[in-house]
C-alpha cells in the first residue's frame, strides 16, 4: 500500500496522478494503467470540487491485493450515495473505466474507491 496527502489546490490533481503513475511503475503494474490514472484524476477532481473544505486536503491510497488493485480517494466532505452519480461526468467516467467502484463512510468524510481486476480480467 502507498498513500499520500495532497493539498486543496488545482495542481494537486496532476501531482496525485503523477504519484499514482510512479507507484504503478514501481509495482510493475502496466495493465490498464491509463484507466487507473484517469480514475485518479476524476476522483481527485471530485474531492476538490465537492469534498475538501478550506484548510483541508485529500488522501490518495493505492493497494494491491490478490485479484486486483484498488484506488481510494479520501476526503472530509459529506457522504455520497452510490445510486446518485450526479450531474457531472466524473463518477460516470470512473464507473465506465473500472470494474467496481463505491463509497465508504469515514470519519470525517468518505473514501471513494475504484477497483481493477488483475491482468487480463475485467474490461
Amino acid at each position: 500500500m502507498r498513500e499520500r496527502l495532497f493539498p486543496r489546490s488545482a495542481p494537486s490533481v496532476h501531482a496525485a496522478r503523477r504519484f499514482s503513475a510512479e507507484t504503478l511503475d514501481v509495482w510493475g503494474v502496466t495493465w490498464r494503467q491509463d484507466d487507473m490514472l484517469l480514475c485518479v484524476s476524476e476522483l481527485a477532481t471530485n474531492a476538490l470540487r465537492h469534498g475538501v473544505p478550506p484548510g483541508r486536503g485529500y488522501r490518495v491510497r493505492l493497494l494491491v491485493y490478490e485479484g486486483g488493485l484498488r484506488i481510494e480517494v479520501h476526503d472530509s466532505g459529506p457522504g455520497l450515495s452510490r445510486t446518485r452519480i450526479g450531474e457531472g461526468m466524473g463518477l460516470r467516467i470512473v464507473a465506465a473505466s473500472c470494474d467496481d467502484w463505491g463509497v465508504l463512510p469515514r470519519y470525517p468524510g468518505k473514501a471513494v474507491y475504484c477497483e481493477f481486476g488483475t491482468c487480463g480480467e475485467g474490461r
